[in-house]
This record gives structure tokens, C-alpha cells and sequence, in this order.
């Protein structure tokens, strides 16, 4: 990756209490970004991580369109950041492995002087990250190791390569599930768009168990049975509202992933919500 910032590679430090400090890479333990990779069919995983995911498509047959529309979700989302809001500053949290159409493509494709800084905590994502998301020479990318719930060390880190007093759009696509009950993922939310310039956004996906109840229930019991790097916590729409508390929802507002501002719908139920919203 061309980084612009020897920041970009900095570890994350002073963790909250509870909270895993991103260390060597443990391919024996699952890891939710590589899970993500093997669903979108890439070749970045290990047999651990395989191993679970083929569990949950197991207990979860509408996993894999699931993860496609939450895809499909990021495109339109940055699509009408970059676009429509006039956003030009992106902190993507829990990127995961590169694909296509990552943000800062879908962004500088709309506006070539965009800013990217991707946040993981798997060791893999930030040495594919180095080697594969670059920058047009008009903007920047940078990549960032800390942890989701370190929301301090990701300000710290994203302050050296986007200006924090100007409006940014904090994305959170498929992430908050896991972190669970216990870390406080809205006060982590709040606490990032505290920071940020009114005139921001947040934009949000998270797994529910309010769709195809029975199905997803039964894959995060599944999941959680074993040894993970991060648990699964489904949530329902009420929980997943209080992350966007003091923000202005954008329209159709929080909605099955698949409605938020798409052409088509899924033939099977997705069970996950998305929403984007605008700091006042």
C-alpha cells in the first residue's frame, strides 16, 4: 500500500481494558476477515477459518448473499458520500481483506482527491493492505492496525493522514456484531463521531436477528461454541438505533441492508440493517 503516513502501521496501544491488542498473526484461531474473504471466494484464509465459515453457511444458508449485498451496501454508500454529500474524508473500521470496489476506489472514482484510512486488527489484512490499496495521486490511503474497540488509537492514527476538523464519513459496514455487549460497541461509536467535524456521517451494517430469526440464532450459537478472534452478536433494530442517537438519518433511514437506496431486492431474506446518518 502507499501510505502516506508512517502512522498508518502503528499498533494499537492503550487498549481498553477487555479489549485484544492486535498481535502475530494466529492462522489456528478463526478471524472474521478472513471468514469474509472465503465467503467472497477469495484465496486469504486458512483451514480454521474455513472451517467456520462453512459452519455458519450451514446453519445460515443466506450467508453468502448476505455478505454480497453487504458489498453491493458499500458501493452505494460511498457512492453517495463521495457523491451526493460531498465527502471527501473516510475512515473505513474493519475493512477486512482488499476486494473490489474497496472504498477509496468506489471513492476516488467519484472524486479522485479523496482520503482513505482503513482500520483492521488481523496482521494478514495490513500485508495485503501495503501491497494492494493504493492511492490515485490525487488522494491518499493509508491503513491503520488497531483494534475496533480502541477508538482513541484510531483517531490518533487517522489524524495523520485525514484533517479531523473538516467533515469525514466514518464507516462501520459489517462490523459492530462483533463486538460484543460487554465492550460497549454504541459508546465506541459515539465516541468516534464525538470527534468528528459536524457535517460527517456514520455509516452502518450489522447483522440482526429481527430477519430469518431461527437461521441466525442457531449460527451464532454455532459460532460462538468455538475458539474465536471475535464473537458474533446479532442485534435487534432497536439496539442497532442507538449507534446513529444525536445523528440525522439519512433517507429511507435504518432498513434491511438490501432496501437502503438499492434497485432490486434478494429472492431470500437478509438479516442485517444499514443505515447512514449526518452529524448535525
Amino acid at each position: 500500500m502507499a501510505s502516506q503516513n508512517p502512522a498508518g502501521d502503528m499498533p494499537a496501544a492503550g487498549l481498553p481494558a477487555g479489549a485484544a491488542e492486535p498481535t502475530a498473526l494466529n492462522t489456528a484461531i478463526p478471524h472474521p476477515a478472513r471468514i469474509y474473504d472465503y465467503w467472497l471466494g477469495g484465496k486469504d484464509n486458512y483451514a480454521a477459518d474455513r472451517e467456520a465459515a462453512e459452519l455458519v453457511m450451514a446453519t445460515q444458508p443466506s450467508i453468502l448473499a448476505t455478505v454480497r449485498a453487504n458489498r453491493a451496501f458499500l458501493r452505494r454508500a460511498v457512492e453517495f458520500l463521495a457523491g451526493e454529500a460531498g465527502i471527501r474524508q473516510f475512515l473505513d473500521i474493519g475493512t477486512g481483506l482488499p476486494t473490489a470496489d474497496s472504498t477509496h476506489e468506489v471513492a476516488q472514482q467519484v472524486a479522485p482527491e479523496s482520503r482513505v484510512v482503513y482500520v483492521d486488527n488481523d496482521p494478514i489484512v495490513l500485508a495485503h493492505a501495503r501491497a494492494l490499496l493504493t492511492s490515485s495521486p490525487q488522494g491518499a490511503t493509508a491503513y491503520l492496525q488497531a483494534d475496533a474497540r480502541d477508538p482513541e488509537t484510531i483517531l490518533r492514527g487517522a489524524g495523520a493522514t485525514l484533517d479531523l476538523s473538516q467533515p469525514a464519513a466514518v464507516l462501520m459496514l459489517g462490523l459492530l456484531h462483533y463486538i460484543p455487549d460487554d465492550d460497549a460497541p454504541a459508546q465506541v461509536v459515539a465516541r468516534l463521531m464525538d470527534a468528528m467535524a459536524p457535517g460527517s456521517y456514520l455509516a452502518v451494517s450489522e447483522a440482526t436477528r429481527d430477519i430469518d430469526t431461527r437461521s441466525i440464532t442457531a449460527s451464532a450459537a454455532q459460532f460462538n461454541a468455538r475458539e474465536v478472534a471475535a464473537p458474533f452478536t446479532p442485534r435487534t433494530r432497536a439496539e442497532i438505533s442507538r449507534y446513529f442517537i444525536g445523528l440525522d438519518l439519512v433517507e429511507p433511514g435504518l432498513v434491511p441492508l438490501p432496501q437502503w437506496r438499492a434497485l432490486a431486492s434478494p429472492s431470500q431474506p437478509i438479516p442485517a440493517y444499514a443505515a447512514i446518518a449526518r452529524k448535525p
